[in-house]
């Protein structure tokens, strides 16, 4: 199953990279940690690691060449596999008019904002972290005023549109200002901190910023040299005793810290022994050597806040209410809900399945060992069949044009705490049954825990949504654009159905197709909801 790797944003202010030298060839294995190249930001040459593991099949940005951010840098997946439809379909380069607009942006916040800086300060300001965000919430501060940061650092914790991300630090030198405080949203480029030499006195370049409407916090010298520093922390060893240099991620360094390991008793797995992320969650230490976690309590307050507290006690008759701050991710739903439900002519198409032959081949299936199925497993399997058969439900409306796709992505509603993400099943329809169970619940557990990355979010050209585990039995969704049409799953019911003439108990389920009107007609649809019945009360036809 093929990643795309598109070209990093890996600086605040970067437009475009350079690829200095690739450390990877076409062919070689790769691991998740490994480094695949050494990317030219505007601010410096950076390493670049794999957040994937397969076989490197496409360079598509040679060393030496520059391209945007987000341009198809790389391709990873099964050694052999069919990558000529992702080569394609991904362009790298956006149009002209985008390209002049993000330079136009960045240029006037980097001269007219930075232009008459003290010496070895910098102004660091909100990142842009997927291709679609356009504000961003401070989840968590690592750093507090007046600690010192080093170059690959974590700064903080970001809440995008898709997901909660680290942002590191590509400066060095003391945190003399935060701008956005945590739990806190401000657009992109907006002032989130400054760094520079201790004692600078930056409260001038503060005042000129605004963080999405707030007045910025004035911050003195004093107040930097008065922030505490002495409290108890555990400090990360990244050099041995015969001081050479450890080589770790940032994100194993802060996993590292706070799990109170020391990075010198960890085996590396990455190149060089590079310690990745894997490494640290795997490490099992001796109990002579284990080391007690001794964090600030300023790193597990937001841990500690979201254990569930009793409710006051209402008395009846009493007016109460409850304001809660409307996440990132709540807003950007409620945006783009809005805008499909009022621009897509929406209409949908029902029909009931009968359940009793795929019951049965699931129990058949998950009776071989280490293997596990679900329901909605079959019915991913089913429509990414269906849709090989019926590409035009499989298709996006343009104001120019409709396109037809031809392989399939198929995107799973996931419900996470603050509202839903849809993470993808790249290439659905050349997936096992097995490796669909697998994917989605690898898939959805991380979404669960904000640990997606925004490339796994992308490229759907289908969703499926399922209400069936609450007991849903039956309901019609919203479609998730661009995609044009969504499936609405609901649960498995018990009930006399009508065989041969005879009245018997069966097993039955309701599907709901939301269908865009301007790409999708009703017979269309309906072909489509034939089929994918077909298959599924029919599994083994699936197999074939």
């Amino acid at each position: 199953m093929a990643t795309i790797i598109t070209m990093p944003r890996l600086s605040d202010t970067m437009t475009e990279g350079t690829v200095a030298t690739w450390l990877k060839k076409v062919g070689d294995k790769v691991s998740e940690g490994d480094m695949l190249a050494e990317i030219e930001t505007d601010k410096a040459t950076m390493e670049f690691e794999s957040f994937n593991e397969g076989t490197l099949l496409y360079i598509g940005i040679q060393a030496g060449e520059t391209a945007p951010i987000d341009s198809l840098l790389a391709i990873i997946g099964n050694e052999g596999e069919d990558i000529t439809s992702l080569i394609s379909n991904n362009s790298n380069n956006k149009s002209q008019e985008e390209k002049v607009e993000v330079k136009k942006v960045e240029t006037t916040i980097s001269t007219a904002k930075t232009s008459a800086l003290p010496a070895g300060v910098v102004v660091v300001t909100m990142p842009r972290l997927s291709d679609t965000m356009t504000e961003g919430t401070v989840a968590t501060w690592l750093k507090k005023v007046g600690d010192k940061v080093a170059e690959g650092d974590i700064l903080a914790e970001i809440e995008t549109d898709k997901a909660t991300m680290e942002f590191e630090s590509f400066n060095e030198g003391t945190l003399l200002y935060i701008g956005i405080q945590e739990g806190q949203s401000a657009p992109i480029d907006s002032l989130l901190a400054i760094i520079g030499p201790a004692g600078t006195d930056v409260s001038g370049i503060a005042s000129s910023y605004t963080t999405g409407g707030t007045a910025p916090v004035t911050v003195t010298t004093e107040e930097a040299k008065a922030a505490p520093v002495a409290q108890t922390k555990t400090v990360v060893q990244e050099a041995p005793t015969d001081g050479q240099r450890i080589l770790a991620s940032p994100l194993a360094k802060k996993m590292a810290s706070e799990k109170g390991i020391q990075l010198s008793q960890v085996k590396g797995s990455g190149e060089n022994g590079r310690i990745t992320k894997s490494d640290v969650e795997n490490f099992t230490p001796a109990s002579s050597s284990q080391i007690a976690d001794s964090r600030p309590q300023e790193s597990t307050s937001a841990k500690t806040e979201t254990v569930s507290t009793p409710k006051p006690y209402i008395p009846a008759g009493q007016i109460a209410t409850e304001e809660i701050k409307n996440s990132t991710m709540r807003k950007v739903i409620a945006k783009r809900l809005s805008e499909s439900l009022f621009t897509a002519p929406h209409y949908n198409l029902v029909i009931e399945v009968t359940m009793d032959e795929a019951m049965k081949s699931r129990a058949i299936i998950n009776s071989v060992p280490d293997t596990k199925v679900s329901f909605n497993d079959m019915v991913i399997k089913a429509s990414a069949l269906a849709l090989k058969k019926h590409p035009k439900i499989n298709s996006q409306w343009t104001a120019e044009s409709i396109i037809i796709n031809y392989h399939v992505n198929i995107g799973v509603a996931v419900a996470v705490e603050d509202g839903l993400v849809v993470p993808v099943l790249p290439f659905t329809d050349g997936m096992s049954l097995s490796q669909i169970g697998t994917s989605v619940r690898d898939l959805a557990g991380r979404a669960k825990n904000k640990k997606l990355l925004p490339t796994e979010m992308e490229g759907s050209t289908f969703t499926i949504s399922n209400l069936g585990m609450f007991g849903i039995t039956e309901f019609n969704s919203i479609i998730n654009q661009p995609n044009s049409a969504i499936l609405s799953v609901g649960a498995i019911v018990e009930k006399p159905v009508v065989k041969n003439g005879q009245i018997v108990v069966g097993n039955t389920m309701m599907l709901s197709l939301a269908c865009d009107h301007r790409t999708i007609d009703g017979a269309t649809g309906a072909q489509f909801l034939q089929t994918l019945k077909q298959y599924i009360e029919n599994p083994v036809t699936m197999l074939a």
